[in-house]
């Protein structure tokens, strides 16, 4: 989301395999799709298997060129089969050792659709990686945090240490999720020279 958001890419959430959430599993979702709703991203919920909620993703998709990504095993060769049975893509079984998904597809393919557009299939992923940009930049790719940036007491707060710091407070008000704001600090940390590689949410 944050390599998106530094490229003007528009995000949709997919919360895919709606059929087997628990009901732990269910609150859960109701909390994530709750949080990124208020920060401006559309979510969809949906089930490939039983054809739950497909028509708001193929209405999503049609007449743009657009990319699936997501980690292996959360259903989106299925998902991209079931609107678009001609693609004919190639699934595989969780791996029982890992409870992972298997990488089945291993490399990218664009597709033309027969609803309008065209879909960049990708390779599942494990991580996902964000270089070209400084880590002193994360900030702008959040929106949420975008928008506070100018309240912050320094002009070059980042966010962690320093006082007056409108992001922290925005957190403290619960204005601001706690999970994102942490998952901003996991990736700042977590540097490489001076680019930043990392995973989030």
């Amino acid at each position: 989301m944050v390599t998106a958001e530094a490229y003007h890419i528009p995000t949709v959430i997919v919360f895919n395999k709606i059929d087997i959430y628990s009901d732990e599993e269910k609150e859960e979702l109701a909390f994530l799709k709750k949080s990124y709703e208020k920060i401006g991203y559309p979510c969809l919920v949906v089930s490939a298997t039983e054809k739950t909620n497909l028509k708001g993703v193929i209405e999503i998709m049609k007449n743009k060129v657009s990319v699936v990504s997501g980690h292996s095993g959360v259903g989106k060769t299925t998902l991209l089969n079931t609107i678009e049975p001609d693609l004919n893509l190639k699934t595989s079984e969780i791996s029982e050792v890992h409870k992972a998904g298997k990488h089945t597809t291993t490399f990218a393919e664009m597709f033309e659709l027969s609803f309008g557009g065209f879909l960049i299939d990708t390779p599942g992923i494990k991580a996902f990686g964000l270089i070209d940009f400084k880590k002193e930049e994360l900030s702008h790719y959040f929106l949420e945090m975008r928008v506070r940036l100018k309240g912050c007491h320094f002009n070059n707060c980042l966010h962690i240490n320093e006082p007056k710091c409108a992001i922290k407070d925005a957190v403290a008000d619960n204005e601001i999720s706690e999970f994102r704001y942490l998952n901003y600090v996991g990736m700042y940390n977590d540097d490489e020279d001076e680019n930043y590689r990392g995973l989030g949410y």
